[in-house]
């Protein structure tokens, strides 16, 4: 019973992930490049989304278009970070940081 439960929770994050790179139009992995982290650290995402964000501001010579992508893989990551959270207190374990 346990083990089902533990597969249907697997399945349902499966679905949200696929779903959120349908809406956000960014794999989980474009969006790792693009904010250059290896793994899902909040802190990481945050840091470099911050970094990448001021670069690219078309008042000091960025690209509108870069700054956009930058958002919206910060957006794509953001909802991966919240489903595994969810997928963790469904577990009842504690939220990975």
């Amino acid at each position: 019973m346990a083990n089902q439960a533990a597969a249907d929770a697997r399945g349902r994050a499966g679905h949200q992930s696929a779903a959120a790179s349908n809406l956000s139009g960014l794999s989980l992995q474009e969006a790792q490049q693009i904010l250059n982290v290896s793994k899902l650290s909040p802190e990481e995402v945050q840091k470099n989304y911050e970094h990448l964000f001021k670069v690219n501001d078309k008042s000091v010579g960025g690209s509108f278009y870069l700054q956009s992508k930058v958002v919206r893989a910060k957006e794509r990551l953001d909802e991966e970070l919240r489903i595994q959270a969810q997928e963790d207190r469904e577990k009842g374990q504690k939220p990975k940081t």
